[in-house]
């Protein structure tokens, strides 16, 4: 009767919801793992699974009166998760039959995210072989029984949702100690509960993701700002982004592909949510990338306008870039602000603002979001289409394995026509509750570090080069406040992850991704953390690696999840779609993977020289070239060679490297004679994209001319 009386109270003022009963398991040894948010959780374990199990519990719960009356409803056994004996009554109870409940995290979160997984769990599962049933909770962090301080959003009843994952195992590691089986068994279970978050994210578009952050964190909430310095709020962007959807369905057509040249400012991100509402998508064009470049890009994505601001022209001077278009229509925000009359500011203000559900058109998950172009590096630039189902599984991937949180404030300077400035940068931070700075440019390194300090940031994103320089004029108490700073676009140098963890005692997180697959696929984490590798795959990712001739280690890799693209736009032939086979996307890249799951990149199939019959990767010869002159900036291309085949030239900012000083270099990495350029030229600086990434294109020409 008591527990009757509870589920019915617990329903009525939490809302629970049970989904996924189709995944509960008919017999068998069956281990319960949850992520653990609040107080509330066993007793919700307890009311809401069909079923009768042992819970464990921490010693130190029996010291409050309270929850020794609670549990003495329900069978219990308190353990101390750091002790290995206690598993031992575990493995006890899972060979009796009887099923069991346990947080493998021991404690609740103080993060809003997953805590550190203890081993214990893991290799109980492992030694046992019993059926895993992971059981998500969500909602209960964001009520006053959580141990969540700060920014987080709290209600009296939130809402609160109960995910019941398919099951899973663990089989036993193969390893020759003990203390390591017990370890590679504990990151298995840490993998399921970071699957397990990932794979009960909800399915919702851009903009109904935007909704939801607003009624989880209150319109009030500020929380977004710009070189301007005024914090906009929830309340103030939806306005702001509901008013800019409209203007643009009056130029344009549902589901259009629409050009958005626009910097880093509020207007661009809230442009971006309100084209989401009104089912436009937009196409993010480089501005960097010439009159060719953005020209290539529309025809590409059938794209027939674009948005921009006269000011942003005025100051970028891309005035000739836009006149010397063919068959674009360039629109000025300043110009499209005019077509906002009466009766549309009376939907705005009296309708669409108080019910931005209704008033949006709503689109479906698997619809276009984005059009995101690649660099050009290999010939014209092609459209990639982004899906909203794709965009927002990549950041609960990245929210599965990193505590972003409201406490958070995110340092935006990377482009947002960029995917990891897009998506990272922009999306991520405004559906989660996380504040921003946007900044227009990454190439200011004496100011950014300054506007780092001021605002008070905690996460940076940046390539090796942007980090690099940042860390060459930034006051050592610049950065006292980052918790984050995550490096990915191009490798990073050895020299800038020394100079970050000397000059501010901060570790850089390299990842790694491609604007194909929204962009990340890779990241080392506090939790998972391997020096010289991109961290392990991402949750929801299927990859394989395929033999490349002349290569003996590693392999190409591709990889197919849910965060992959809906297809390219070629240039000949414009505005088809052309989606992967099978849904795999190769990522062009050769890699290593070890026995911990770490990516390890050595370097692009394309970036592979032969050489009298050997290949050769120019990343090799660039790391050469940096552990010879670490201050100065490398980059290796190839020229054609009757004799050998191939000749490698090397392009450096250092005017004093020679080839002798290579050949030590190379000798202390133990690397061949033969990824020692034959050919250096000296330059002040090498060339960039927009992106930051080198510019390897004009490197070549300059290759093949010389």
């Amino acid at each position: 009767m008591l527990k009757l009386l509870l589920r019915l109270l617990c329903k009525m003022l939490f809302r629970v919801e049970i989904r996924g009963k189709v995944n509960l398991p008919k017999t068998g040894k069956l281990l319960v793992v949850a992520n653990h948010e609040s107080f509330l959780d066993g007793l919700l374990l307890g009311l809401f699974l069909p079923f009768r199990a042992t819970f464990l519990v921490h010693t130190t719960v029996l010291d409050n009166p309270f929850f020794r009356l609670l549990l003495s409803r329900v069978p219990y056994l308190a353990v101390d998760p750091t002790s290995p004996l206690a598993m031992k009554k575990v493995i006890k109870l899972l060979e009796a039959g009887e099923p069991v409940v346990i947080f493998p995290e021991g404690r609740i979160t103080l993060t809003g995210s997953l805590m550190k997984v203890y081993d214990g769990p893991g290799f109980v599962a492992a030694k046992t072989g019993a059926t895993i049933l992971p059981v998500r909770l969500d909602g209960a962090a964001r009520s006053y029984f959580s141990r969540l301080s700060g920014n987080y959003p709290r209600r009296v009843f939130p809402r609160i949702t109960l995910s019941i994952l398919p099951t899973t195992s663990i089989a036993m590691p193969d390893a020759p100690t003990a203390k390591l089986r017990r370890r590679m068994a504990g990151d298995a279970m840490r993998r399921v509960m970071q699957e397990m978050l990932f794979a009960s994210h909800p399915v919702q578009t851009l903009f109904s993701a935007f909704i939801d952050a607003i009624k989880i964190h209150g319109r009030s909430t500020r929380l977004l700002e710009d070189m301007q310095q005024v914090e906009e709020s929830y309340g103030q962007l939806l306005k702001k982004s509901l008013g800019l959807g409209r203007l643009v369905s009056k130029i344009s057509i549902s589901g259009e592909n629409v050009g958005v040249m626009l910097p880093n400012v509020t207007n661009t991100i809230c442009l971006i949510f309100g084209m989401s509402a009104m089912r436009r998508v937009p196409a993010m064009l480089n501005y960097t990338a010439g009159t060719a470049g953005i020209q290539n890009a529309c025809v590409a994505a059938g794209v027939r306008t674009i948005i921009t601001s006269r000011q942003f022209v005025e100051a970028a001077k891309l005035d000739s870039n836009l006149n010397n278009l063919k068959n674009i229509q360039v629109v000025y925000l300043e110009d499209l602000r005019k077509q906002l009359d009466m009766w549309d500011k009376l939907w705005l203000m009296g309708f669409a603002r108080w019910m931005p559900t209704l008033a949006a058109q709503q689109g479906l998950p698997d619809d276009p979001a984005v059009v995101l172009f690649t660099s050009g590096s290999e010939g014209k630039p092609k459209g990639v289409v982004h899906t909203h189902r794709g965009i927002l599984s990549n950041i609960a991937q990245i929210r599965a394995v990193v505590d972003f949180s409201p406490s958070d404030k995110f340092m935006v300077t990377l482009p947002l026509f960029h995917a990891f400035g897009f998506t990272c940068g922009g999306i991520m931070p405004l559906v989660t509750g996380s504040r921003i700075f946007l900044y227009p440019s990454p190439l200011h390194y004496r100011i950014i570090p300054e506007i780092i300090y001021d605002r008070g940031c905690t996460v940076l994103f940046g390539t090796s080069t942007f980090l690099g320089n940042y860390a060459k004029y930034a006051n050592p108490y610049d950065f006292y406040k980052l918790r984050y700073v995550i490096a990915g676009a191009e490798k990073l140098k050895e020299e800038v992850r020394k100079t970050w963890m000397d000059k501010f005692g901060i570790r850089i997180l390299e990842g790694y991704g491609a604007t194909e697959c929204a962009p990340v696929l890779a990241v080392n984490t506090p939790m998972a953390y391997s020096a010289g590798t991109v961290g392990p795959l991402l949750p929801g990712l299927e990859f394989r690696l395929e033999a490349v001739p002349g290569i003996t280690q590693g392999g190409l890799l591709s990889v197919r999840g849910p965060n992959v693209m809906k297809g390219y736009y070629f240039h000949d032939n414009p505005g088809v779609l052309k989606p992967p086979v099978d849904g795999w996307y190769s990522t062009g890249d050769v890699v290593n993977m070890d026995v911990d799951g770490f990516v390890r990149i050595l370097g692009r199939v394309k970036r592979f020289a032969k050489i009298a019959g050997e290949m050769v990767s120019l990343e090799v010869v660039e790391q050469i070239a940096n552990l010879a002159s670490p201050a100065s900036s490398h980059a290796a291309t190839t020229q054609a060679d009757q004799q050998r085949g191939e000749n490698i030239l090397l392009f450096t900012t250092d005017a004093s490297l020679t080839r002798e000083v290579l050949l030590a270099a190379a000798r202390e990495l133990g690397s061949h004679e033969l990824a020692v350029a034959r050919k250096i030229v000296h330059m002040a600086e090498l060339p960039l994209l927009g992106t930051g990434k080198t510019d390897y294109v004009t490197l070549k020409q300059m290759s093949e001319s010389a």
